[in-house]
């Protein structure tokens, strides 16, 4: 094949599709991919055709989809205006699940050769998390609950212990999930469906309870339910991107305890660095590698499958039908 590339012909239908090799064009890198990890949360909701028609999803994920954002890869091949010396260059990029693919030159990040493809792939989810963390404006001292323990939750918890938060409670209904928070003492899992979880959150928190809860279930219904856990004029960072609406009292969880809510988008993120905010998709992505360098955090145990590409249309089966036992899902191009 060309270029195997995976492609969500509709709701529920994925194909492997023998694609031209694309050339780079000015500006361009071509490259040939090694690896990529698939968004559990992004690329599963569009693939379940699960969201409202009249939605930013819906604009989103229009089919044919090609799916992914998190591509390592090799460049093989530049276009025209580029520097050839990045030919050989080991790259990240938010390219798609394809063997080969170009990408503006601006627009990549080149890996550390401390830091392996593998780890390299979780890049995406860590600039998204990074972004939701400095929004949030977590002090040093200040206790965090994340509700929802899937990638992104895994690392909202990773990264409110690197920011100084004390304790750091992460929220699941799965304990194979719970498990794999780091083991520290300030570290606190609790599973919802065995426990009132407010009653142990105040419990944790000598009453005082969150000054910030992260959203990443994803769960439009559970949302108003999580206010609960804040303190009065807390922090509600909605780091997930749920599909559909929710039905939510204004004045009884925002007005009058005097909450915050703060979306946490990826593409909130600077366009330009500036002395008033330097941290762009770039600042973040440069910053994520260092800390694996650093073994400041964790990625090993979050990698749950490793699969061969052609094996794509069972492992998106398997994935729509019960994700709960995935993580980091690893797709082998080589």
């Amino acid at each position: 094949m060309d270029n195997p590339t995976i492609v969500f012909k509709k709701p529920k239908e994925v194909v492997i599709e023998n694609r031209t090799k694309p050339e780079p064009g000015k500006g361009e890198l071509l490259i040939e991919t090694k690896c990529s990890l698939i968004s559990t949360g992004t690329e599963l909701t569009i693939l379940s055709g699960n969201f409202p028609s009249q939605s930013a999803w819906a604009d989103y994920g229009k089919f044919p989809f090609i799916p992914g954002y998190s591509n390592i890869g090799v460049v093989i091949d530049v276009g025209k205006g580029v520097d050839k010396s990045w030919i050989g260059c080991r790259v990240a990029s938010t390219s798609t699940h394809s063997l080969y693919v170009t990408a503006p030159v601006e627009s990549v990040y080149k890996i550390p050769d401390e830091v392996k493809d593998e780890e390299a792939a979780f890049f995406t989810i860590g600039m998204i998390v990074m972004n939701g963390i400095r929004r949030s404006q977590i002090q040093w001292g200040e206790i965090v609950v994340v509700y929802g323990l899937g990638l992104l939750g895994q690392l909202t918890v990773q990264f409110s212990a690197l920011s100084g938060a004390r304790p750091v409670i992460g929220i699941d209904i799965s304990e194979f999930r719970l498990k794999l928070l780091p083991d520290k003492p300030y570290i606190i899992g609790i599973n919802s469906n065995q426990v009132d979880a407010v009653k142990e959150v105040k419990e944790y928190t000598k009453t005082r309870m969150a000054d910030v809860v992260f959203e990443v279930t994803g769960n439009k219904d559970l949302i108003p339910k999580e206010f609960a856990l804040l303190k009065k004029q807390g922090r509600f960072v909605l780091l997930s991107s749920p599909s559909g609406p929710t039905l939510f009292d204004f004045n009884d969880l925002c007005n009058v305890p005097s909450f915050t809510i703060i979306g946490a988008h990826n593409s909130s993120h600077p366009s330009f660095e500036t002395p008033y905010n330097p941290w762009t998709k770039s600042r973040h992505v440069e910053l994520f590698f260092d800390l694996i360098k650093t073994k400041d955090i964790n990625l090993n145990n979050l990698i749950s499958h490793h699969s061969s590409f052609s094996k794509a249309v069972e492992l998106y089966k398997m994935l729509l039908n019960d994700r709960s036992k995935a993580m980091g899902v690893i797709l082998l191009w080589q």
